[in-house]
């Protein structure tokens, strides 16, 4: 008598099993088919350029401790440029777009915190802070 119990569980136990797996191969797969598509990058050593999957486009290069940004953003058809310059645990930055937009702002290090400001000519501006702990 156990052993038919035994034989009449293992049928269910394996169908159980079966399903749970294509419910979570189901899951998987729409969570894969979610995901975002990734820009593609080359790279020298001091230089990134990219392009993601919309036609946006970016380029940074270093020198020393300057950074210099450039880009072009398909949904404004406008180019930018930004250059940041860091200084210890400060880092200027000033950008124009090919619009007439201007912007400038910073960010200072303080532990594993930054304290970041901007402001724009187009009427943006912000101060917010982000720890690598919690965000921004």
């Amino acid at each position: 008598m156990l052993g038919f119990v035994r034989t009449q569980r293992k049928p269910m136990h394996n169908a159980l099993k079966c399903t749970l797996l294509s419910l979570s191969l189901f899951v998987a797969a729409d969570a894969f088919a979610q995901m975002p598509s990734l820009a593609k990058c080359t790279r020298s050593a001091n230089l990134l350029a990219c392009v993601d999957p919309d036609g946006n486009a970016y380029s940074v290069a270093t020198a020393g401790s300057t950074t210099y940004l450039r880009g072009f953003e398909v949904t404004g058809k406008r180019y930018w440029a930004q250059t940041s310059s860091r200084y210890g645990q400060l880092t200027f930055f000033t950008g124009l777009a090919s619009d007439g937009e201007a912007w400038v702002g910073y960010t200072r290090r303080v532990g594993w915190t930054t304290i970041n400001r901007f402001s724009s000519s187009g009427g943006s501006s912000a101060k917010f802070t982000c720890s690598r702990l919690t965000g921004c």
